[in-house]
């Protein structure tokens, strides 16, 4: 594994690796997270720590389409179709661990509002996950002191997400990948303020890009070479 901070290049050994990873994400103290497949089998999340060893190996459930951890010790994983629909621990569409791989909680709608089917566009900062799901695209707040909010919104189907404050920015819906939406959020709905066109920092238009990472106010995004990123903000 290898890992850029501020500049500073290295490269990080993890040892009796069993798992064609397809997440993965940092974990306080020096730790990280994997989720993945392969000859581990239903163990398929794995924790390592600073040394590059295995510390823990647990099941996640299948289908997962985010994988995201805080700095306050807290894993999200967030799931699409497959899983929520054949998975006891998928079906919850969200759920949250310890950073030990213990599950803490899973989504429950309230009455009369659909369950998730796929999560399409996910932001974590510390003890909070954001999401917007298919069927209905609601925004969903989902904070760790046990706090469940529902919000109306307009934008169908973003690829992501920027949230500061009453603020929030998604990206793509509505069958324009390149289109911005500035909103703000009332108590029970996302009301939009103003619609763009994202372009690249030169101008040139954004023609194709990796799934958008949200952390908070700030949104990621890679295009065509997997060495540059770019990110916005809030």
């Amino acid at each position: 594994m290898v890992i850029d901070s501020g500049g500073a290049v290295r490269e990080q050994w993890l040892h009796d690796m069993n798992l064609r990873v397809t997440h993965l994400d940092a974990l306080p103290n020096d730790r990280f997270v994997l989720q993945g497949h392969g000859a581990a089998g239903d163990q398929n999340a794995q924790i390592y720590g600073r040394d590059g060893r295995r510390r823990r190996s647990f099941v996640m459930g299948h289908a997962v389409e985010y994988l995201m951890a805080d700095r306050r010790h807290h894993v999200w994983s967030a799931y699409f179709d497959e899983g929520v629909y054949s998975d006891p621990i998928s079906a919850d569409g969200l759920v949250r661990w310890d950073s030990g791989g213990n599950r803490q909680w899973g989504y429950r709608p309230p009455e009369g509002i659909e369950y998730i089917d796929t999560v399409y566009a996910f932001n974590v900062d510390d003890g909070v996950a954001w999401a917007n799901y298919y069927p209905t695209f609601p925004l969903l707040e989902a904070r760790t002191n046990g706090e469940i909010r529902l919000r109306k919104s307009p934008v169908v189907a973003p690829a992501g997400m920027a949230v500061h404050g009453e603020q929030v920015i998604m990206l793509g819906g509505c069958r324009q990948p390149d289109r911005l939406h500035r909103c703000r959020m009332t108590e029970h709905e996302v009301l939009l303020v103003e619609e763009a066109c994202l372009t690249l920092p030169n101008g040139a238009p954004l023609r194709g890009y990796a799934r958008p990472v949200g952390r908070g106010r700030h949104l990621y995004l890679r295009g065509a070479s997997p060495r540059q990123w770019y990110v916005m903000g809030v």
